[in-house]
């Protein structure tokens, strides 16, 4: 696997990550980790952090 391919692949996983939080957060859906509830907010920081990451691994130069 070159290392084109590699960043093309691992922004596209954080493409759908950053799709399912960004879904969660609008429709505001609970989630429980056990006892814990995880607050909705924390699926903005990370819609926010996992769109910035795929959207750096799409524009990666070729190598």
């Amino acid at each position: 696997m070159t290392a084109s391919n590699y960043s093309i692949l691992a922004a596209s996983i954080f493409s759908i990550v950053a799709v399912l939080q960004l879904a969660r957060a609008i429709f505001r859906a609970d989630l429980n980790v056990g006892t814990t509830s995880i607050p909705v907010w924390a699926s903005w920081i990370a819609f926010a952090v996992a769109g910035l990451l795929a959207w750096l691994g799409f524009t990666a130069p070729p190598s």
